[in-house]
């Protein structure tokens, strides 16, 4: 039996959750806030202040299952609400991410001893909320499964720090990669070596251990694709005009992380005004910094998942060429919408390009391969409609239902 633990529960820990639960092994689920159908946090989520715990939802299949921490999460929402900076600053606030989840982590260790009586032989936890429960798993004699959903730190801020120097007017962008403390490093280094087992989503994330932990047993496992969804309007996406401009879109955190910058240089190589660009994310500095480096490009605010399908199909083409991720499923969610893609390896969704079928697969760094490869879209407009059913098609292979068998059937966990 496993008890399972993940402070926000993303896409993938629902899917591996509901997965363990449905095969019998699932002891415990743990979280800060989850919704199901009319508790506590699904009413709450209708007021428009806390309307994002409406977002914490997940299969009503969990909810004998799981246990939620929420304290420390309800102060973020407010702190954020109230524009209380100090409070949400990075590792050091009461209520920073950092806060939250090490406060998190040590609850749910506390757990651990009466999880044992009760036939738990392994604990499943994440990068920068393991350490205290893999700390007490060990002294319990409990195997300590590690999801390392992102490449490993020493390569991340190894990238990040080289894209700070090369991308300077970029580096305010980059986040909390290259401002983690020694102490968070050390934590994030602990979590790994206490670890028996490491699930990462593709082998861009498992290639980027040190060597002294590739000794341990690897699970490697893509995450699923969402379904296509209806049009949205009676012109299906392989009938889209020919003769309207190019729309490249990118959605993500507008960082370098993700390679934005490099993806506004491609765009003023190419210099086109029949090619536009839309960008859908959250800012990572003010508007005006973006367009000031690239004043030709549409920018579209957050909105909820449904929303952002069909803004995908209004587009012909998805970018990504991130420097460094872990698997970004937005690719995914891209192509299960009839979009060829142009990404980078370091997008860890190498496996979903077939060259010249569904995209193709660029260098970091390169915003001439960028500018190449939404130039021969360009030339070769006719052909969008069929690589574009060609990467809905390879997208469909990759469910969350396999993810999760490919998880549990490597774990081996008994009953």
């Amino acid at each position: 039996m496993i008890l399972m633990s993940h402070p926000t529960g993303n896409a993938n820990v629902r899917a591996i959750a509901k997965g363990l639960a449905s095969k019998g092994v699932l002891y415990q689920f743990n979280t800060t806030i989850a919704s199901f159908p009319g508790n506590i946090w699904f009413i709450l989520g209708r007021v428009k202040p806390l309307a994002e715990f409406r977002r914490r939802n997940f299969d009503v299949l969990l909810q004998p299952y799981t246990k939620t921490y929420p304290w420390y999460e309800l102060g973020r929402a407010f702190a954020n609400k109230l524009k209380l900076k100090k409070l949400v600053k990075h590792e050091s606030g009461k209520f920073s991410v950092d806060k939250i989840y090490s406060n998190f982590d040590k609850q749910v260790a506390k757990r651990l001893k009466n999880a044992k009586k009760n036939g738990v032989t392994a604990v499943y936890a994440y990068e920068d909320g393991a350490l205290e429960t893999f700390r007490e798993a060990k002294k319990l004699g409990l195997i300590c499964i590690y999801d390392l959903p992102i490449a490993y730190w020493e390569l991340g801020r190894k990238l990040m720090l080289e894209e700070a120097i090369r991308m300077p007017n970029w580096a305010i962008t980059l986040g909390g990669g290259i401002k983690d403390s020694a102490k968070k490093l050390e934590r994030k280094s602990e979590e790994l070596k206490l670890a028996d087992i490491v699930i990462g989503p593709g082998a861009f994330v498992l290639n980027s251990l040190p060597e002294w932990a590739k000794n341990k047993k690897l699970i490697q496992s893509p995450f699923g694709s969402p379904k296509f969804i209806a049009p949205i309007s009676n012109v299906q996406i392989n009938d889209k005009e020919i003769s309207k401009p190019l729309r490249i879109l990118f959605v993500g955190s507008m960082g370098q992380r993700k390679g934005l910058g490099d993806l506004f240089e491609a765009m003023k190589i190419i210099n086109n005004s029949n090619i536009e660009l839309i960008v859908l994310g959250s800012l990572l500095a003010p508007l005006d910094f973006y367009k000031n480096e690239f004043p030709n490009f549409k920018y579209e605010a957050g909105r909820s998942h449904s929303e952002v399908l069909l803004l995908m199909q209004s587009c012909d083409i998805f970018c990504l060429p991130s420097i460094v991720e872990g698997r970004a499923l937005v690719i995914q969610e891209a192509m299960s919408q009839g979009l060829p893609i142009i990404i980078t390896p370091n997008t860890g969704g190498e496996d979903l390009v077939i060259e010249n079928e569904t995209g193709f697969l660029v260098p970091i760094r390169s915003p001439e391969a960028i500018a190449e490869k939404i130039n021969w879209f360009f030339e070769n407009k006719s052909q969008i409609a069929k690589m574009g059913e060609k990467a809905k098609n390879h997208a469909a292979k990759y469910t969350w239902e396999k993810y999760a068998d490919t998880i549990y059937n490597a774990l081996a966990i008994k009953k």
